[in-house]
């Protein structure tokens, strides 16, 4: 005796060994037994063979019309003996086993017809819902011969505008269920290609540009980079007018102006500098619409060519620290003993500076040498013109910023070096306005450790651990940063306690210096108010209190948001790199190779891997071949055709600085595409990594 039983939805058959009561004992063809209970049991037969019964009744199922059955089936429950006798006998007949099987095989796979009402048995659906099944149906129907055309398109080369529309969501952030990444997911399986291979082929990315700019626009502000009307909060508070005139020093392109210098008592053998830092923290508070936005963005995105304010510029302007102004800030003196250098005390006020200058060191590192600085008979044809700003000024500040960075290069346990400059992008033509990615590029040198650089440089080093150690001593908790050594893989942290920074040289370290840019510096510029109010009692008036739940919060989305505003600001300075290779005509570089098959420009901020370097040794100079380019991935690859420096003596060591940072400049990696070929679970992001200090 054979046997027609369900199993979990699937209908089987096979020959019975045993029955019980309660079960069957059922061989299959494939000699594998099961044990079936007896409410699957649905039909018991002789003949034919089970194979050639299902074979049988899954061809006349499917003659079966559903809307003909339909109208046969009883409005109340019935079994599939009843549908196939009403519908295959007459004369009150009953159905043959093979009509019955494949009543059965009908009524289960047309669950928008009838429904199921147990093993066996089925209701009739409403005429209503059939009709909204049907309508599903065909619309399914519908959407799969598209995905098929659009597979078809794609393979043979066109991209169609739907996938074009939506290729930075499908590519990057994909729905898995929406047809036009299903056509994606096929069309690369039928070509074998890659998806973004598949769409570059396509031509559905009519801008390198675009796609790195809309990819970043929509894994970090899908909502766009646009803001809420929302009006400055005026800073009540009635504040003193302090008697100094200060100045700052910023790039021409800078129009969100943090910080501020000033000098006073020169000759006097005690001098009083001021770093003066733009006070929103007096007007905006935590939670309110102002605060909502910095929160929400955490820093400015920086690119070359355009960049993205933490908050709306409108708002900024009212607290930038604008040349020709009496502007609010949060000031700390430090006096300091003339002819040593010898900080005596500091001092944090509250109160309105007057802004003599916004010098800008671009214009003017030309002049302000070291030499210039520091040889008072030394003269340029063309002197520094601002009458508030005197040469005796800015040369204490280079003296005291000398011998400050000395001093944490003893802590340090070694010096800081500033042997690879910094690159400046211009996009000519290109203002205050988007890029377009076809502007040409101009890319100059700028060396680190240049004297205005390094004037600001330590005056803000002196602020933010000045501030942070205050901070602590005072009980009141800020964000800081933190390094616990200069070992090879110790990272910059982030938290809330004063902890050293090592490769600063310093006690403590708490970001403090630029509240309109960067969102930690607005919290703890909240926290200082506070101590400058309160003093001992901050503690108690501060906003953030010890082991506060959202500090810990900000400090989280901080990192997570500053790592990839980086990474964007990497990608683009390497878009515009390789794009002026392309404008220019370059196609042979110099460069010094710091890693196996790694090399640096000379002359650029482009690293990138080369073949032929194997065996050569850090610091060996080369001319380097260019290949492709790849203004998509990024990617660039070079062969080294010459070596342009002696081999060093074998007992010379090639590993000084070794333990520099080899990161900036790094080269790009590939593409993260969200396209799952396999609709496996993707994997897990790598974790964020620490931010340089």
């Amino acid at each position: 005796m054979f046997l027609l039983f369900d199993e979990a939805g699937k209908f089987l058959a096979g020959k019975v060994l045993s029955e019980s009561e309660s079960s069957l004992q059922v061989e299959l063809d494939s000699g594998k037994r099961v044990k079936v209970k007896a409410a699957n049991a649905l039909l018991k037969f002789e003949k034919p063979a089970p194979a050639a019964l299902v074979a049988a009744a899954q061809a006349m199922s499917q003659t079966i019309e559903l809307e003909l059955a339909w109208e046969f089936s009883p409005e109340d429950d019935f079994g599939f003996t009843d549908l196939a006798r009403d519908y295959f006998a007459s004369g009150g007949q009953n159905a043959t086993l093979e009509q019955q099987a494949a009543a059965l095989f009908r009524l289960h796979e047309s669950p928008h017809y009838f429904r199921r009402a147990g093993r066996g048995r089925f209701r009739k659906a409403g005429a209503d819902v059939i009709a909204l099944a049907l309508a599903a149906i065909e619309k399914k129907k519908l959407i799969a011969e598209q995905i098929t055309q659009w597979v078809a398109d794609l393979s043979a080369g066109t991209c169609p505008e739907p996938i074009r529309e939506q290729i930075y969501k499908i590519l990057f952030k994909p729905d898995k269920n929406a047809p036009e990444y299903k056509a994606v997911v096929e069309a690369s399986r039928a070509t074998h290609l890659a998806p973004l291979d598949l769409l570059q082929k396509a031509g559905a990315i009519n801008s390198p540009y675009q796609f790195h700019w809309k990819r970043f626009l929509l894994e970090n502000f899908p909502k766009g980079t646009g803001f809420p009307a929302v009006d400055a909060p005026l800073i009540t508070e009635s504040l003193p007018l302090a008697p100094v005139q200060a100045f700052s020093i910023d790039d021409s392109a800078t129009t969100e102006i943090d910080d501020a210098l000033s000098v006073q008592g020169l000759g006097t053998g005690e001098v009083v500098v001021g770093v003066h830092i733009a006070a929103p923290g007096l007007a905006v508070q935590p939670g309110d619409a102002v605060d909502k936005l910095g929160r929400a963005r955490l820093s400015t995105v920086y690119m070359p060519g355009y960049k993205v304010t933490m908050l709306p510029d409108a708002l900024v302007q009212s607290y930038t620290l604008q040349e020709g102004r009496d502007c609010p800030a949060v000031s700390l003196y430090v006096t300091l003993d003339e002819a040593t250098l010898e900080v005596k005390s500091s001092v944090t006020k509250l109160e309105r500076v007057p802004i003599a200058a916004n010098l800008r060191h671009d214009q003017l590192d030309a002049l302000v040498t070291a030499e210039w600085l520091e040889n008072p008979d030394f003269e340029h044809e063309t002197e520094l013109k601002s009458p508030s700003i005197g040469r005796y000024q800015l040369s204490f500040l280079y003296r005291l910023a000398k011998h400050r960075k000395a001093g944490r290069e003893l802590v340090r346990g070694k010096p800081e070096t500033f042997n690879r400059p910094d690159y400046n992008f211009k996009l000519v033509g290109n203002g205050k306005a988007e890029p377009q990615g076809d502007e040409q590029v101009q890319i100059s040198i700028r060396q680190r450790g240049a004297p205005l650089d390094l004037i600001v440089a330590e005056a803000m080093i002196l602020a933010n651990s000045t501030w942070g150690s205050w901070l602590a001593e005072l009980g009141v908790p800020g964000i800081y940063r933190s390094q616990a050594s200069l070992l090879p893989g110790v990272k910059v942290r982030m938290g809330t306690k004063a902890l050293p920074h090592a490769g600063i040289g310093v006690a403590a370290y708490a970001w403090s210096t630029s509240p309109l840019r960067r969102y930690t510096d607005l919290v703890n510029q909240w926290q200082i108010i506070a101590c400058a109010r309160h003093g001992k009692t901050a503690a108690l008036a501060a906003p953030f209190k010890p082991k506060d739940a959202e500090l810990f919060s900000i400090i989280s989305s901080f990192d997570s948001a500053y790592f990839a505003y980086n990474g964007f600001q990497g990608g683009m300075e390497r878009f515009w790199t390789l794009k002026y290779l392309r404008q220019n005509g370059i196609s042979e570089i110099t460069a010094s190779v710091f890693k196996e098959n790694m090399v640096r420009a000379d002359d650029l901020p482009l690293v990138l891997p080369v073949m032929g370097g194997k065996d050569l040794p850090r610091g060996a100079r080369v001319r380097v071949r260019l290949g492709d380019i790849d203004d998509i991935t990024l990617d660039v690859v070079g062969t080294v055709i010459e070596r342009l420096d002696a081999p060093a003596d074998a007992n010379t060591s090639t590993t000084e600085n070794a333990d520099e940072d080899d990161d900036d400049g790094q080269v790009a990696g590939p593409i993260a595409i969200a396209v799952d070929m396999d609709e496996a679970a993707p994997a897990n992001e790598a974790p964020i990594a620490e931010v340089a200090a």
